[in-house]
């Protein structure tokens, strides 16, 4: 009997001196083979593994995109009236401060090369730009060019290693599907929020002269502009440009321009500086039941009819030159239909420049074919009635 005692108590204090080598060195074994009163295994998955990714986590596209989305700060340089050195203007005034606006805004990182898009009015004006990457490298950029009339601008640093964010394809992109927003809002470093498609092709909203804004409910605020909007694999589908806000904050309702859009005015960007863009020269109104009916248009089947009227056309532009008048109905460009005064800008603004094209024009006597040589759009703020 004593002999079965020791050899127990020997075990015993085996077993424990096991236990305690196991406890101290590899403290995980013990956690990951854990048993439940039932006498049931219940297994751990090693940290970092997916299977400790809760279902539904959005961790997979935020880490992918993440990298590529920058910070940028902006500046402008000092700026004193220049009657501050006058003896009168101090003794009245006070000695004046130097100002030295700042402004903070996002970008994504498009090209190895070092190319990053945003917003035009997150650059606008500035005399220094900084791109901050998440890794918290640090670069002056180079504005290659802008586009006022989309919002957007292109900017280069150089840096080696660049993490660079994957195109996505925005005819892919349906309402409902789950988008992250990544940015930098009001300057509290990335963050990342995420929502759903709201809505697509969204225009007439007084934005931007060119619309067809993706619309989601993913959080925008200030320091957004010009980040990433991406899908669930973690590829660019907008770049983050305004939201619906009285009070200055997210409000559920946030715009991005498709990344077709921004690829567009990219590639023009890098061949040409500049976007070029067809313009006739007109001042175009949606219609209206009201007008239809004063300018005796066919019945179409439509809420309301086909077509753009023009209230005014430019002195010697295209449109005048071609025989277009106040008055006149645009239905169709390039064999285009034409439904409102958004459709119009964009269809001409794709015509090139110098070469002809078909505009169908509805008159009282009825619709008429134009030949139209379509003029390069002048630059934002220099367009005259």
């Amino acid at each position: 009997m004593k002999r079965y005692w020791l050899l127990f108590s020997q075990w015993v204090t085996v077993l424990l001196a096991v236990w305690f080598v196991v406890a101290t060195l590899q403290p995980e074994w013990l956690r990951n083979a854990q048993r439940s009163t039932d006498g049931m295994t219940l297994l751990q998955a090693p940290a970092g593994s997916p299977l400790s990714r809760p279902v539904g986590s959005l961790s997979a596209p935020a880490r992918q995109a993440s990298p590529a989305v920058v910070s940028i700060n902006t500046s402008k340089a000092n700026s004193l009236p220049p009657q501050s050195q006058d003896p009168w203007f101090k003794f009245f005034n006070g000695e004046q401060e130097e100002q030295n606006p700042a402004g903070l805004g996002s970008g994504v990182i498009v090209s190895p090369e070092g190319h990053i898009l945003t917003n035009n009015h997150v650059i606008e004006d500035a005399d220094d730009i900084e791109v901050v990457l998440a890794d918290g490298r640090r670069a002056a950029a180079k504005v290659i060019g802008t586009d006022p009339d989309t919002d957007l601008a292109l900017l280069k640093i150089t840096l080696d290693k660049l993490p660079v964010i994957v195109l996505g394809q925005i005819q892919n992109l349906q309402v409902g599907d789950v988008v992250l927003a990544i940015g930098n809002p009001f300057g509290v470093g990335q963050t990342v929020t995420s929502g759903i498609v709201s809505a697509l092709g969204r225009s007439q909203l007084g934005i931007n002269t060119f619309e067809n804004f993706i619309q989601t409910d993913a959080a925008i605020n200030p320091g957004n502009s010009g980040g990433a909007l991406v899908d669930v694999n973690g590829h660019l589908m907008g770049i983050n440009t305004a939201i619906y806000s009285r009070s200055g904050g997210s409000m559920g309702i946030g715009f991005a321009i498709p990344i077709s859009t921004a690829q567009q005015v990219m590639q023009d960007l890098l061949k040409n500086g500049k976007v070029i863009r067809g313009w006739i020269g007109v001042e175009p109104q949606d219609m209206s039941p009201e007008l239809a009916e004063s300018f005796q248009l066919p019945k179409s089947g439509l809420p309301l009819p086909e077509g753009v009227v023009i209230t005014g056309v430019l002195k010697n532009g295209p449109a005048a030159t071609a025989g277009i008048r106040p008055g006149d109905v645009i239905v169709k460009v390039a064999g285009q239909p034409v439904h409102n005064v958004a459709e119009l800008l964009t269809q001409v603004a794709g015509l090139k420049p110098g070469a002809p094209a078909e505009i169908h024009v509805w008159r009282r006597q009825g619709e008429i074919n134009l030949r139209l040589t379509p003029a390069e759009r002048p630059a934002a703020g220099k367009l005259r009635k």
